[in-house]
């Protein structure tokens, strides 16, 4: 089945009980059982739900995986992933990272006892080096928010096979319609669903993958037992958005290249991060791994120039928080998604305080590049 199709049909693409080709919203926070410890397959919502599972059954058939899990909130699924480790455990996380992983790691997980080291896992030698007597996983994300950058997923997954570690990435800013890295030989997937596989920016999601059955049956307990699970409406909502996801894609990617194209143009540009320039030190990485690179592009202004009055000024690109969704936004990463790194360590990995974040949406080309055309007349 090709990718376009699976959206659509792959998973539970039908109510067996009724033909519905829309699987049903099941509410029920409880299930009937007919027979004293028969072990039914429905029991407690939290342990299982028809409409999540159809929801995970989908997101491991678009990722190529063997098992699906859905969580409350991207951080939720990355905090279940973290759980399979103990107190005294290290691992080797991506010096460029979401800030509120960032923050998950540093100010929670951390207060547990896990260890966490951060590196740029472009360099395999500084992962190599960073690897310890206890280290157990490496944790990246490609192409890297904000910044864009890519790490080589085959790379990183044969060093880790030689340093017996297991290795996660976040898929978010890639999506499955671009990069499957479990096909590359990584352990488990994440996704910050609320993005791109939602798309609407109308529901908050997490999902994790993998096709290891231990870590399957190790992350269906602690789903289970720490309880942030996704709820049936928003599990729908979720599953509308990524049958969409394909038709949706293919007009990001154009938006993107015109914009990429403009941006860098553009002599009140410094510089621009995207995954499709070919003058970016990742561009061949991202060929041979990827089929598509995405529709996020970072940016910075020439210095001087004042980032908060070019984002303030824009009337049809929104100036908010997320990315992924079908209307275009932007944001000012060191003030808003990644405010939770502490400026030193923002700077030291490349994120500036004039460092500008755009999700390119579905919008119509033109007006979008006339939108930025009015905001860069303006400073």
């Amino acid at each position: 089945m090709k990718f376009n199709t699976k959206l659509i049909h792959g998973g539970i693409s039908e109510d067996k009980e009724t033909g519905a080709v829309s699987i049903p919203i099941y509410r029920s926070s409880t299930f009937h059982q007919h027979k004293l410890g028969a072990e039914p397959k429905w029991e407690y919502a939290r342990t299982g739900n028809p409409t999540r599972q159809a929801l995970e059954t989908l997101i491991a058939d678009i990722e190529n995986g063997r098992s699906g899990f859905a969580f409350a909130s991207g951080p939720a699924a990355i905090h279940a992933v973290f759980s399979l480790f103990s107190a005294g455990d290290h691992i080797i996380i991506g010096n460029d990272v979401y800030g509120g992983t960032f923050r998950l790691a540093n100010k929670v997980l951390k207060r547990f006892g896990l260890e966490f080291t951060a590196v740029d896992t472009r360099d395999l030698d500084a992962v190599e080096g960073a690897i310890q007597k206890n280290t157990k996983a490496i944790y990246f994300e490609t192409p890297t928010n904000p910044l864009l950058k890519i790490t080589d997923i085959k790379a990183i997954t044969d060093l880790a096979k030689k340093h017996d570690l297991k290795t996660i990435v976040d898929n978010t800013f890639a999506t499955p319609y671009n990069q499957n890295p479990l096909d590359l030989g990584v352990d488990i997937v994440v996704h910050s669903a609320t993005k791109y596989l939602g798309g609407h920016s109308d529901v908050v999601a997490g999902l994790a993958v993998t096709n290891n059955q231990q870590i399957a049956k190790d992350l269906a307990f602690l789903q289970n037992s720490i309880g942030s699970i996704l709820g049936p409406d928003d599990s729908w909502l979720l599953m509308r958005g990524i049958k969409t996801l394909g038709i949706r894609m293919r007009v990001h990617h154009e938006n993107a290249q015109s914009i990429f194209k403009y941006l860098t143009e553009n002599n009140k540009v410094a510089k621009v991060y995207y995954p499709g320039n070919p003058n970016s030190t990742g561009y061949e990485i991202a060929k041979k791994q990827m089929r598509g690179f995405g529709a996020m592009i970072s940016f910075e202004l020439q210095p001087g120039l004042n980032a908060k009055k070019f984002v303030e000024s824009l009337q049809l690109i929104d100036l908010a928080e997320s990315l992924g969704g079908i209307e275009s936004l932007i944001e000012v990463p060191a003030i808003m998604t990644h405010a939770a790194i502490p400026r030193d360590i923002r700077l030291k990995s490349g994120i500036t305080d004039e460092l500008i974040r755009l999700s390119v949406g579905v919008e119509d080309e033109a007006d979008l590049l006339d939108d930025l055309k009015q905001a860069f007349a303006q400073i």
